[in-house]
């Protein structure tokens, strides 16, 4: 086709038309609970758009799968250690400084920790011959450092892997990663990957960074000091600078992004659920779970298990509201420690932990919760302006939530009346909450409920939300999407 019958051809579409394109999607992350990843992949694949997620591998995830929404999903294995030059050289000495008992190499040719009993990743063997060898625990024990150093060393190690790691997803995704028009990569270990694979197309596919946290000020980044937070603080701003665009998910953090990066004000997508519409009546998940009288009412905790979200205040909180149990919905780190919390028995039969849901179930078991608490704490500026998913979840869902009077949140449940703000650091005003939602009059309740669907039916959406990146997209690309 001449230059000129494309022109032509171009100039007869309709301007209202979908073009189909390639989104590719970088996570650092497995993507199994991922639900912005989920909405943005399921929304433009169903307008005809060829999506594929590229997100690490952990065991018993298939290394491929495509989505019942029509998108691809591609899993790749994160080794830090293969990123580093001399590996086997390296590694020896990373154990060696960690006090981690040696490896000893198997008939198979597989390196395992030779003390039986020894904490192995997950998915590896102990070999008998290796426990058999002599170097059991006391033999480790005497030639470790000493604690301090094994501290130090560890600490050291574990902030290293940051960079080595998103490096070594680097090295592994170039092999697997599909062409792509527009590369969209999730958080600062995303964007990297993003830009790299962009870089190596035929024609340099344009990259957003979705920047969903100030992460120089959140969780263990918020902790660090030195060296290694000035390089990565360093490398995330050259990654933003790079990058065609910049997003994120509230003003406040917008802000601070156009500050620290020297960027133009990033484009702010909500993180908001779709429209949702309970069933008549509402979905009782919890009671039907857990077996619960039809008279208890839920508390629901939703997201990730980590410090400084408000759990242990919740833990407190429940015990002071009659006739309620928290439930905890999610997945993380402090997983375990919340079920050994449970299980003790001033928790036992007031707090259940369940495990994370898939994102397409997720606004029913929300919906089947009576109040939403996100008691998150002031201890880091991300958090202090954070707009977290579960609040926009519960709107969705048509919850009242008890939430931290803090200046990312807050605003939203003063304007739309979603509940009630409290001092995160108090579990007794917790409750306080908690009972004044729960033994609401009936129609003081539903007055709520109605001002949370119109809400969330007008203004915090997904549909709304999708319009404003679309027009990014296009607006980048050139071409409808």
């Amino acid at each position: 086709m001449t230059e000129v019958a494309a022109s032509t051809e171009q100039g007869d579409r309709d301007p209202d038309e979908v073009i189909p394109q390639r989104l590719l999607l970088v996570l650092p992350t497995t993507g199994e609970y991922d639900s912005r990843t989920w909405r943005i992949a399921s929304a433009a694949a169903r307008r005809g758009h060829t999506v594929t997620v590229l997100a690490r591998w952990r065991q018993g995830l298939p290394t491929a799968e495509r989505d019942p929404n029509g998108y691809e999903i591609i899993r790749v294995k994160v080794v830090a250690g293969e990123a580093l030059p001399f590996r086997a050289h390296a590694r020896r000495l990373v154990r060696r400084l960690r006090g981690d008992p040696p490896e000893v190499a198997t008939t198979t040719g597989v390196t395992t920790a030779a003390a039986a009993g020894a904490t192995a990743p997950a998915g590896a063997g102990t070999d008998p011959a290796a426990a058999a060898a002599g170097n059991g625990p006391a033999d480790a024990a005497a030639t470790r450092p000493a604690p301090f150093i094994r501290r130090a060393a560890s600490d050291v190690v574990r902030r290293g892997s940051i960079l080595l790691t998103i490096r070594s997803q680097t090295q592994r995704a170039r092999g697997v990663a599909p062409q792509a028009d527009l590369i969209h990569g999730m958080a600062y270990m995303g964007v990297p990957v993003a830009l790299d694979l962009a870089g190596r197309q035929p024609v340099r596919a344009k990259v957003v960074y979705d920047a969903r946290d100030i992460y120089m000020d959140a969780a263990n980044l918020a902790r660090m000091r030195g060296p290694m937070r000035w390089t990565i603080a360093r490398a995330e701003r050259r990654w933003a600078r790079r990058a065609d665009r910049v997003i994120t998910v509230n003003q406040p953090y917008a802000d601070v992004m156009a500050t620290r990066f020297d960027v133009m004000s990033p484009l702010v997508v909500m993180n908001c659920s779709y429209r949702y519409t309970p069933g008549s009546p509402r979905p009782r998940r919890f009671h039907e779970r857990l077996g619960l009288a039809s008279g208890t009412r839920v508390v629901l905790y939703q997201g990730g298990f980590s410090p400084d979200r408000g759990v242990e205040q919740l833990f407190e909180a429940i015990r002071l509201v009659d006739d309620a149990v928290l439930v905890l919905l999610g997945y993380g780190r402090l997983d375990a420690e919340f079920r050994e919390w449970a299980a003790q028995p001033e928790s036992l039969g007031r707090v259940h932990v369940l495990a994370a849901v898939p994102p397409a179930e997720l606004l029913d078991w929300v919906a089947s919760a009576d109040v939403v608490a996100m008691p998150i704490q002031p201890t880091t500026l991300n958090h202090r302006l954070t707009t977290p998913n579960k609040l926009l979840e519960a709107m969705a869902a048509g919850v009242p939530v008890v939430a931290s009077d803090l200046p990312g949140m807050a605003p939203i449940v003063r304007e739309v009346g979603a509940g009630l703000l409290v001092d995160p650091a108090d579990p007794a005003a917790i409750a306080d909450a908690c009972r004044r939602i729960l033994d609401a009059p009936p129609d003081e309740a539903a007055e709520r409920l109605a001002r949370i669907r119109r809400a969330a039916d007008q203004t915090y959406n997904w549909e709304r939300q999708m319009d404003t990146l679309l027009a990014e997209y296009t607006r980048l690309t050139g071409r409808r999407w």
